[in-house]
């Protein structure tokens, strides 16, 4: 029978005296008592306060940011109520989380340009009112740094200034310039380097852009700043065939209209293609003669590239750790897509030698939509809706909206 042993009177002389079942009740006791100190310490612990961001202890200045972030993945620039995948929505998260700002509603938030589902940018910019160590740019925070490490990879702040209260990244824009990259094909660079000088200056672009009523846009006077394509990177995988080379169109505005690049792109593609005469873009300008927009599809989002916003009197900071970080990024992506497209080309390459006719639908893919057996020229194709139609339509309806809120 075992014996209960007191371990308050235990010193090294009672140990020699004890028996071996003595000795392993001890440990067990010791052990006991070990646990149930554990579980006192437990509950003895107080829950972390989870205390909120108290920004009155800060100061704030109005910047802006310069971003690069590639939209295929992505449903638009701007935030959705019925998708959170969309630049906007990442932007906001990241500076939430850093408390750089409160909400949104707080930030004084511009955007220079609302890019479309699929579209990439290299100089997108925003302006907002940010937390800030003051006004020493030297030491202020690392922004670009503390935001690109919230942000996914395929949006990166590339660079900040300190702008003036007053300053909106929308309105205070000087120009914006868009690029589109596309394989040249078949198409004739050339006569759509001529046709695309037409759209240079003030135009009615009705019938180059989807109209946009509903939404209040009734004008669509643009102006073109300039305009013009050319080869941009020859393919050097396929010396005999210029085929699949690389060509660029940029264009550069004030301001432009929705979807209103896609559809240039659309024309010149036909007139590249040699189905539409070059004088084509200044007949669909010709709002007399061409009242109405002809039928016919988008050009592909993928090429499209917000690629420029330029500003006066913005002197943009780099941070080198930052810009170092967003370089390396970048060239793992392009080998990545390199790889791919010369295993492709090499493919292409050996196929073509077994190909009794030749085969250059590289820039067929670029105009949506099903595509007709027999070519229906734009001028004799069904035409949507005239402008003042539509306008007439939505005052009515919002007439009808009135009236039944007055009942």
């Amino acid at each position: 029978m075992s014996t209960k042993v007191d371990l308050n009177n235990i010193n090294l002389e009672n140990l020699n005296q004890l028996t071996k079942e003595e000795l392993i009740n001890i440990v067990l006791d010791l052990k006991e008592q070990k646990g149930t100190h554990k579980k006192c310490v437990r509950k003895t612990i107080k829950p972390k306060l989870n205390r909120s961001f108290d920004f009155t202890k800060y100061q704030k200045r109005h910047v802006a940011f310069k971003l690069l972030y590639l939209g295929w993945n992505y449903q638009g620039f701007a935030t959705q109520d019925v998708t959170e995948k969309t630049i906007e929505h990442e932007l906001f998260r990241a500076l939430t989380k850093c408390c750089l700002i409160e909400s949104r509603q707080t930030s004084n938030y511009h955007r220079c340009g609302r890019t479309d589902k699929g579209v990439s940018s290299f100089s997108q910019v925003i302006s907002l009112t940010v937390r800030s160590n003051g006004e020493d740019d030297s030491s202020e925070l690392l922004y670009c740094k503390m935001l690109n490490c919230l942000l996914p990879k395929d949006i990166r702040i590339i660079a900040w200034s300190p702008v003036n209260e007053g300053f909106s990244a929308r309105f205070d824009c000087g120009s914006r310039t868009y690029k589109y990259w596309f394989p040249r094909g078949d198409l004739d660079v050339d006569i759509m380097n001529q046709a695309l000088q037409q759209l240079v200056g003030t135009h009615d672009f009705r019938n180059l852009c989807k109209m946009d009523v509903a939404n209040g846009v009734v004008q669509y006077f643009r102006r073109i700043m300039s305009a013009n394509v050319k080869i941009c990177f020859e393919n050097n995988q396929f010396s005999n065939n210029r085929n699949y080379d690389m060509c660029e169109l940029t264009i550069v505005g004030k301001a432009f209209l929705w979807h209103q690049i896609r559809c240039i792109v659309s024309v010149l593609i036909l007139v590249g293609q040699h189905k539409e005469n070059e004088n084509i873009f200044k007949e669909l300008l010709n709002i007399e003669s061409c009242p109405r927009k002809p039928q016919y599809s988008l050009a592909d989002d993928l090429p499209l590239n917000l690629f420029d916003c330029e500003f006066e009197n913005v002197n943009w900071i780099i941070e080198d750790e930052s810009l170092f970080e967003i370089i390396s990024s970048l060239q793992s992506s392009w080998a990545t897509h390199m790889i791919k497209a010369t295993m492709m080309g090499e493919m292409l390459k050996n196929m073509d030698i077994l190909a009794i006719n030749k085969i250059n639908n590289q820039s067929e893919w670029l105009i949506q939509g099903v595509k007709s057996k027999m070519y229906q020229p734009l001028l004799k194709r069904p035409a949507s809706e005239s402008l003042e139609n539509r306008i007439e339509h939505y005052t009515k309806k919002e007439k009808l909206k009135l009236e039944c809120k007055d009942k």
